[in-house]
């Protein structure tokens, strides 16, 4: 993903008069619902109880997460523990960032809100007892083989540019590369797919195998509605390494099931889709971000810690405020409107302009609007600078997180801002 705008991450979007809400969405963007046969949802949907897209999980087959363990008949070449943690982790709502599969700040943070919300010591560590705990999802491998759906090649991706105003007169600041969007749907980067696939193969895949035509998951095709290959021939962002129709290996994320009638817009279905966050996500009546810990912890009503994400908090120019806020409206894919009189390393003299929508804006997809004037918790088009760029005093997570954090909270929610 790219950084837009010298890492701008902050601005009200009540200036937009949080126009990015869904009940704004016109009558040809609404119910996403159950029993609407044929409907184009812009997207291969995994199946007729299932929304997400044809590269989702097997999670849902189980009823216990233990079911997502597809390899298409490609076992992996190597064993990946700590990659195996992440995705559980992930799964469980203790976001490690970026799936690597490395012990890194994210990881760390996140084997802490599991080692919490389990009344463990808070280690951050993968020790003997919390691979025990973890040991109850063991059988969801690492990653798995999945192919990239075939419409994914007749999209247009567009390079977005780094001035504000050109931004302004584009249609939507959406993924710059096929392989940029398949990062973000697997919650990792462009760098680990191709490790996971040396050669343009699955990792664990010979050269004889990978000639010979494979079986694709059970997804059931929906109408769609794809740009054409004209569109595609537009695109102008960078050549990808992967294409449509590719059977590649990928993190085994999972938690992304759509559940038919969940969503009432399908913009904001289509998003989730593609960032691989599913409906079904815990209410949460309390929100506490730590400038110290830089990360924010979610609790339900009864107090149990039920999330945790590494985020982005402020600088020395933009400190954090703390104290205590509260949510005034949630904003899903908002345009931003772009005031360069409210940063202090944008010259007053540049133009105000209105973005457009798109993960690519300057806060991603998400926008969680707060009592503080300007101040609210968002996305980012960065998702691996989380936790070590500066904002512009926002709460900032990767779009994956703040698509999920967004679907647990609500204008009852407590915010807390601590040292």
């Amino acid at each position: 993903m790219r950084t837009i705008l010298a890492a701008v991450s902050c601005l009200a979007l009540a200036a937009c008069g949080m126009s990015g809400q869904d009940n704004d969405k016109t009558a040809t963007d609404t119910a996403a619902s159950a029993g609407q046969t044929g409907t184009d949802y812009g997207y291969q949907t995994y199946g007729d109880d299932n929304y997400a897209d044809s590269m989702a999980s097997k999670d849902d087959l189980s009823g216990d997460m233990a079911g997502a363990d597809s390899d298409a008949g490609v076992p992996d070449s190597e064993e990946r523990p700590v990659m195996q943690a992440q995705v559980v982790l992930d799964r469980l709502g203790f976001g490690p960032g970026v799936i690597d599969g490395k012990m890194g700040m994210s990881t760390e943070n996140a084997l802490r809100g599991f080692q919490l919300a389990n009344d463990f010591e808070a280690t951050g560590k993968l020790d003997e007892k919390t691979k025990a705990a973890l040991g109850e999802w063991e059988r969801i491998p690492a990653t798995r083989v999945v192919t990239i759906p075939t419409d994914w090649n007749s999209d247009s991706y567009q390079a977005v540019p780094d001035d504000a105003a050109d931004q302004a007169k584009m249609k939507r600041l959406g993924y710059e590369s096929l392989d940029e969007r398949l990062a973000e749907r697997f919650h990792t980067t462009v760098a680990v797919l191709k490790q996971l696939n040396p050669n343009g193969r699955p990792a664990g895949m010979d050269a004889s195998a990978a000639a010979k035509p494979t079986a694709t998951s059970s997804a059931k095709p929906t109408p769609s509605a794809s740009a054409s290959a004209s569109d595609a021939a537009k695109s102008t962002g960078p050549k990808s390494y992967f294409a449509a129709g590719q059977q590649i290996r990928v993190p085994n994320i999972g938690g992304d099931k759509i559940k038919p009638g969940a969503i009432d817009s399908t913009d904001w279905q289509r998003t989730l889709a593609s960032l691989g966050v599913g409906t079904e996500q815990p209410e949460v009546a309390k929100v506490v971000v730590s400038k110290g810990a830089g990360t924010l912890k979610a609790f339900d009503k009864d107090n149990k810690l039920v999330a945790l994400f590494t985020v982005t908090t402020g600088s020395n120019n933009d400190p954090l405020p703390l104290g205590d806020w509260k949510i005034t409206g949630v904003a899903k894919n908002p345009p931003f409107a772009y005031n360069p009189e409210l940063f202090w390393d944008v010259s007053d003299e540049t133009e105000k302009q209105q973005l457009p929508p798109g993960p690519n804006g300057p806060v991603g997809v998400v926008w969680i609007d707060l009592s503080k004037e300007h101040y609210g918790i968002h996305g980012t088009p960065a998702p691996e600078t989380i936790g070590r760029a500066q904002s512009h005093g926002c709460v900032r997570l990767t779009n994956w997180d703040a698509a999920r954090l967004s679907q647990m909270v609500s204008t009852s929610t407590q915010v807390l801002f601590e040292a």
